[in-house]
């Protein structure tokens, strides 16, 4: 915890940054959602009661699938994958694009309390806002029309969008940040991709052998494994028969 804390104030900038992330990614769900129900006439609170006490529910499992990451055999060490959308994805299903940025940032919350940072905050903001451009748009999808098609559909689009921003992110923000943080030159961070792939030897190759594909598979699997459940456990998560 002492450990945590200092690296919070060392990284203060940064981290208020990524709490200006959570704020953005937390109004765009809200005025969606006040949209949506503003469209069918819907006058249920954004946040019911057992809404709340569902997001802590798929929170703590997400936190625990997101400790079990592991690394992957195309990409440095430092990139790890992790199921712990698939939780906040059957959520944002259920509950609407506001659970799913509250499951989110509840994750990596728990997670730093339990496990801490060994990225200077930038895996775990790089986990927050790439995981939400999976979940906004699929779960935006779903929510304006709740089939199985939409579901197909938002969950594409998800996967894509996250692949692609994800993709951006890391090159632009991401590496450079956590070059800046733990004082490394990137050359050394290429060169950890390189020693894996002789084909990256530059930002943009790292990003595209390694982030890409890992986002592709991260999103296809949480989507085939949602579209297989969701259905099945509906009724439970909505307290219907």
């Amino acid at each position: 915890m002492n450990n945590l804390a200092a690296t919070f104030m060392e990284n203060l900038i940064f981290v208020l940054e990524f709490l200006g992330l959570v704020a953005a990614m937390v109004i765009i769900a809200y005025v969606v959602e006040k949209l949506e129900k503003k469209k069918n006439g819907v006058k249920e609170r954004t946040l019911t009661t057992r809404k709340i006490a569902m997001i802590g529910v798929f929170s703590a499992i997400a936190a625990v699938l997101h400790v079990m990451d592991f690394p992957i055999p195309f990409a440095p060490d430092f990139y790890k994958l992790d199921f712990s959308e698939l939780p906040a994805l059957i959520g944002a299903f259920a509950f609407g694009p506001v659970a799913a940025v509250m499951i989110e940032f509840c994750k990596i919350i728990l997670k730093l309390l339990f496990k801490g940072t060994s990225t200077a905050f930038v895996g775990d903001l790089a986990n927050f806002i790439i995981g939400c451009t999976f979940l906004l748009p699929a779960s935006i999808i779903y929510l304006f029309r709740k089939n199985k098609k939409n579901a197909v559909i938002g969950c594409v689009v998800g996967t894509l969008v996250m692949t692609i921003f994800g993709t951006a992110f890391n090159a632009v923000y991401l590496l450079p940040k956590f070059a800046e943080l733990y004082g490394l030159p990137l050359d050394s961070i290429i060169e950890m991709g390189h020693v894996i792939n002789p084909a990256i030897n530059s930002v943009n190759t790292l990003v595209v052998f390694a982030v890409a594909p890992m986002n592709i598979l991260k999103g296809g699997i949480v989507s085939l494994v949602t579209m297989l459940i969701y259905k099945k456990i509906s009724p439970i998560l909505h307290n219907t028969k």
